[in-house]
């Protein structure tokens, strides 16, 4: 069981925190396939070398520790009525891509960018009949939703927050030029939350395990939160110019939504709910210790800083029941999204891990004024543009996903002949699902209305 003092300032839980130091894991994990699942830890290991004025991993804890015992005495305070407050986060996905087709190779589709909001949609709030719902007793609603932003950095300039940049680089290769493009292409980070996709290399013989910078097997990588005001430390929120996630492209999106080049076991998006955990304050579940699955090596001293996921030897990279930690209290929560393990055994974000991300959204630099961005705002432009709005997948079986610049009037589905099968009136958010598991296969058609405009769409249910 982890430390029940784990948010106390306390002699036990500075003892904690120095125990965590200790045990970090110093070498890039691979999984038996070759993959690295996420190089989060040895990305902050980097930034702090550049900058050794970044903040240590205890300096953070203990800065998180007292805004989580606030916010704790907050809540507490506070009726018991208070209504749920959803923090919405606007995100921008930077495609990056050497000039491909839209649709091919790296410069996935639109609709690949839609299934993956989708999904984070679905694991950070629990949603029922989704594959981010779970009855564990400690999984939580993390009461975040994520949408696309609808305008651009300017203000004037409208975007469905897709964000194309063609580069001379098809791959890449090494640490440093993944971070040197992000830092070229960023949006305002208190604004935006930046996601970026690429094409890390294919290259093992060159930039594999042999070369401490190289790429290959990356999954994806994240930039941790940082903390501000601490006594005697210096003011450091991290690099704002690469702050964000980045993502290999066969790793984002889901195939469940969307079919087309992906990982084999890592199709489903969780590569970015695992990401998205580390840039709002979660860590790994066996606390990047020391403990290695492929090695059978066990270390059940490191914490994640969490009580309700319990202590873990090692990551892992298989679905399944494990003890690594017999002497500990529970079994390995490998359903965890803070885990190794393929994408469809991730479904739980637990009671102790929400209240580090709400900590980080309330309080960390850049983290804390995302909720009050403009950026999902849509423009107000003269005439509603309804060739803006997204339908996927197309075919469909058995729902359709519509996304719009804002709340739409009506949605009505008409079969090949005419009759009309479906009907949605206002209020329609503008990221909505339509359940088409009822109708025949055939051909439809889905009319949309807003104000004055209206715009038919053909899709097939398969």
């Amino acid at each position: 069981m982890k430390k029940k003092y784990f948010y106390l300032i306390t002699i036990a839980f500075v003892f904690c925190l120095s125990t965590f130091a200790q045990n970090k894991a110093s070498y890039t994990k691979k999984s038996p396939a070759g993959f690295v699942r996420c190089r989060t830890v040895e990305s902050e290991a980097s930034l702090r070398k550049i900058d050794p004025t970044r903040e240590t991993d205890l300096e953070f804890e203990n800065w998180i520790s007292k805004k989580i015992a606030e916010m704790t005495v907050n809540q507490k305070q506070s009726s018991a009525q208070s209504p749920v407050v959803v923090i919405t986060i606007p995100v921008v996905v930077h495609i990056i891509s050497n000039g491909d087709a839209i649709g091919t190779n790296e410069n996935i589709s639109d609709a690949r960018v839609f299934s993956q909001i989708t999904v984070l949609n679905q694991d950070f709030r629990k949603m029922l009949g989704t594959p981010g719902y779970n009855t564990n007793a400690v999984g939580a609603d993390m009461e975040i939703n994520f949408v696309l932003a609808q305008r651009k950095p300017d203000n004037v300039t409208p975007t469905n927050g897709i964000d194309r940049v063609t580069t001379t680089n098809g791959t890449y290769n090494v640490y440093a030029d993944s971070q040197a493009m992000k830092a070229a292409t960023q949006w305002d980070p208190t604004k935006y939350f930046n996601i970026w996709t690429v094409y890390f290399t294919d290259d093992e013989a060159n930039y594999g395990s042999s070369n401490p910078n190289g790429m290959y097997g990356t999954l994806g990588y994240a930039q941790f939160p940082s903390s501000s005001g601490l006594t005697g430390v210096a003011t450091n929120a991290g690099s704002a110019n690469t702050d964000g996630l980045v993502c290999d492209y066969r790793c984002f999106g889901t195939s469940s939504i969307v079919a087309g080049g992906y990982f084999n076991g890592y199709d489903k998006g969780r590569t970015s709910s695992h990401e998205i955990g580390h840039c709002f304050g979660l860590r790994h579940i066996w606390g990047d210790g020391n403990g290695d699955e492929l090695l059978g090596v066990t270390d059940c001293n490191a914490t994640d800083y969490c009580a309700d996921t319990p202590q873990a030897g090692y990551e892992h990279y298989s679905c399944g029941t494990f003890d690594t930690c017999p002497t500990a209290v529970g079994v390995d929560m490998v359903q965890n999204y803070m885990d190794y393990t393929p994408d469809t055994c991730m479904n739980i974000f637990t009671i102790n891990q929400k209240s580090r991300m709400q900590a980080v959204l309330a309080n960390s630099p850049r983290r804390n004024t995302l909720a009050n961005s403009n950026a999902a705002t849509p423009l107000n432009i003269s005439g509603y543009n309804l060739q803006a709005v997204s339908i996927y997948p197309n075919p469909a079986n058995d729902n359709i996903n519509i996304i719009a610049q804002d709340p739409l009037d009506s949605i009505v589905i008409y079969n090949a002949i005419g009759q009309l099968v479906s009907k949605t009136m206002s209020p329609i958010q503008s990221q909505t699902q339509v359940n088409i598991t009822d109708l025949p296969n055939g051909v439809y058609f889905v009319q949309i209305k807003k104000d004055s405009s209206e715009r038919t769409i053909k899709f097939i249910k398969n």
